[in-house]
C-alpha cells in the first residue's frame, strides 16, 4: 500500500476512535441515569432505555469498525457494509439528539431532566439523606441535584450533534479508502515497479520511453543488414561473397 493508502487508513482509524469516544460518553451518562433511577426505585422512561441501547450499539460498532479498519480497510465489500452502517448511525445520533433535546435549555430556574423536573437548585424526588437514598439507607448511587443532571443532559445533546458529523465524515473516508484500494489493484504490482507497489505512477512519468536494455553476457549480437554487407561494413564487401564466387 502506498503512502496515500496509509494516510487514509490512519485518518479513518482516527475518526473511528472519535466516534467511539462520543458514543461512550453518551453510554456512560445514561448508564449513570439508569443506575440512579433503578437504585432509587423510580420510573424509567422508555426513551431513556432507547438512548442507552442506541449508544451501546454505537460503541460496539465503532470498536469493531476500528479493528476492521486496521485489518480489512478498503476492501470493497466491507467498505460498502461500513458505509451503510455509518448512514444508519447518523440516524441513530439524530434520534439521540431529538430524544435529549432538553439539553438545549439553560440549567437555571425550572428544568426538565431525566431524573425529574423542578427548580435547578432543588433536591430531586429521589434525593435522600446524604444524597444516597430516600430513607431506606440501602441505596448506593448518589442522586444529584437537577442542575447537575441538566448539565449532563446538555453534554449528551452536544456530543450527539458532534457524533452526527463524525459518522458523516466516516462515510467519506470509507469511500475514499475503497477507491484507493481499487486503484491499487488496477495499477500494480507489476514488472514496472518490481512487484513491490501498486500505486499509479505520476502523470509526468507515465509516457516516458523504456530505457534501452543493457548489454550483457545473455544479450544476442547484432545482425548485419543486406546494405551493410554490400558496403563492406562487416568486412564482406568485395569479398568472394560479393563477387559471386560462391
Amino acid at each position: 500500500m502506498g503512502a496515500g493508502g496509509v494516510i487514509l487508513r490512519f485518518m479513518n482509524l482516527f475518526v473511528r476512535v472519535l466516534q467511539l469516544c462520543a458514543s461512550a460518553v453518551i453510554l456512560g451518562i445514561y448508564s449513570y441515569f439508569l443506575a440512579v433511577l433503578t437504585d432509587h426505585k423510580m420510573h424509567i422512561a422508555t426513551w431513556m432505555r432507547a438512548v442507552e441501547g442506541m449508544s451501546g450499539a454505537a460503541c460496539l460498532y465503532t470498536l469493531l469498525g476500528a479493528v476492521f479498519t486496521c485489518c480489512l480497510g478498503g476492501i470493497a465489500f466491507f467498505a460498502g457494509v461500513a458505509v451503510v452502517l455509518d448512514v444508519a448511525f447518523v440516524g441513530v445520533m439524530i434520534a439521540i439528539a431529538v430524544l435529549t433535546r432538553d439539553g438545549t435549555q439553560q440549567c437555571t430556574g425550572n428544568v426538565n431532566t431525566p431524573l425529574g423536573s423542578g427548580d435547578a437548585n432543588a433536591k430531586a424526588q429521589g434525593y435522600g439523606k446524604g444524597g444516597f437514598g430516600i430513607g431506606s439507607g440501602k441505596e448506593t448511587t448518589y442522586f444529584p441535584k437537577l442542575s447537575f443532571a441538566c448539565r449532563l443532559e446538555k453534554a449528551v445533546f452536544a456530543v450527539s450533534i458532534i457524533g452526527i458529523f463524525l459518522f458523516l465524515i466516516g462515510i467519506l473516508f470509507q469511500i475514499g479508502l475503497a477507491r484507493h484500494h481499487k486503484r491499487e489493484k488496477r495499477f500494480g504490482p507489476s514488472p514496472a515497479n518490481g512487484y513491490t507497489a501498486g500505486t499509479r505512477r505520476p502523470f509526468w512519468r507515465r509516457n516516458k520511453a523504456a530505457p534501452p536494455a543493457a548489454e550483457g553476457a545473455d544479450s544476442l549480437p547484432g545482425h548485419p543488414t543486406p546494405g551493410e554487407v554490400e558496403n563492406g561494413k562487416y568486412g564482406y564487401g568485395n569479398s568472394a561473397y560479393s563477387n559471386g564466387r560462391y
